[in-house]
């Protein structure tokens, strides 16, 4: 009766040990093919303009987008005719012949040349090529 006992036992734990490495094998097969799915659905999104949709029976998939798969769109050019470009351009080809009069007079120059920071921060910004 002990035998029998024992064996039982020992099976029972040989069935625990092949269900846990059963069970991690799936969710990393599971996981594969997910990640697999989401970098087809961005290849298809990037190539074709419109998201892939899924089966019937899938009533939801979505994924965080990965910052290298929005790398890999094509930037929009900068227009350095917009308004606002030309603006910064104008405000700050004015602030520094300001800063030209105002340290040839001697005076102070530190609020101008903030304003200049200011206008060539803002106009980086307005020219920056969008990397996202």
């Amino acid at each position: 009766m002990d035998k029998a006992i024992t064996e039982y036992q020992k099976w029972k734990e040989q069935g625990e040990l092949l269900r846990s490495q059963a069970k991690q094998a799936m969710e990393s097969r599971f996981r594969d093919l997910l990640l697999e799915a989401v970098g087809i659905a961005q290849e298809y999104q990037a190539d074709f303009g419109h998201p892939l949709k899924p089966p019937p029976p899938i009533t939801a998939f979505r994924y965080k987008s990965a910052p290298k798969a929005s790398a890999k769109k094509k930037p929009k050019p900068v227009a350095l005719n917009d308004p606002k470009v030309l603006d910064l351009q104008k405000r700050l080809r004015q602030n520094q012949k300001k800063l030209e009069v105002v340290k040839a007079a001697g005076k102070p120059t530190q609020n101008l040349e903030d304003k200049i920071y200011e206008i060539e921060d803002a106009l980086r910004l307005a020219t920056a090529r969008p990397s996202a």
